[in-house]
């Protein structure tokens, strides 16, 4: 009677950082837009950018409008969003790069104010899916060396207000940023821990 061998199931997760993802550092930033850029990935470069300066879930991104970030044919200076986890609106601003990335590809897609920002390439009348999103990333962060297993959308969601966090301290503005209901959770998904709290103690002179 033959035995049958049963191979031992691999986790999904084998190999991969499982909870918060680390940002992304201003050098990675400035490496991925130029690679893009380089590449002459228009719609690329546009997403990425937007994706730093917004702070949104994947599904909040995804799900962009033209209209939520172009009015009267122009770029909008900052702009706010509803959550879909949440229902919440929450704001943001766009940069100079990422105005310069938006114009770009606006201008190639000669679109409508209700037409998805980021329409997808295979289902038409559909947006890009989180999925899609998701194997972006991974390309984008490859393109600098770095693992697609360590980092991924939340690495890009949390950049710049990890930078924010490291340059002032300020846990409500961050609040604000990412469009927590709870500081709480500001707390963990920056990943601040009591050692965090006492540097910036010990820097503050009474």
């Amino acid at each position: 009677m033959a035995i049958t061998r049963i191979q031992p199931h691999r986790p999904w997760n084998a190999g991969r950082i499982v909870g918060a993802k680390p940002p992304l550092k201003p050098k990675h930033i400035w490496g991925i837009r130029t690679r893009l850029q380089l590449a002459g990935r228009v719609r690329d470069l546009a997403m990425f950018n937007v994706a730093i300066d917004s702070k949104l879930r994947g599904c909040d991104l995804v799900s962009l409008r033209v209209g939520d970030v172009m009015v009267a044919g122009s770029i909008r200076p900052r702009s706010s969003v509803l959550q879909q986890k949440t229902g919440r609106p929450v704001p943001f601003e766009v940069s100079d790069a990422t105005k310069d990335a938006l114009t770009h590809w606006l201008a190639v897609r000669r679109s409508k104010g209700t037409d998805w920002l980021f329409p997808s390439r295979t289902r038409k009348g559909e947006h890009v899916s989180t999925r899609q999103y998701s194997r972006l990333v991974d390309n984008w962060v490859a393109l600098v060396g770095l693992s697609p297993a360590d980092y991924g959308t939340h690495s890009l969601r949390r950049t710049k207000v990890a930078l924010v966090y490291k340059r002032t301290g300020n846990l409500r503005a961050c609040q604000l940023l990412l469009g927590h209901t709870k500081l709480e959770s500001t707390v963990r998904y920056l990943g601040i821990e009591v050692d965090d709290a006492l540097v910036m103690s010990e820097q503050t002179d009474l």
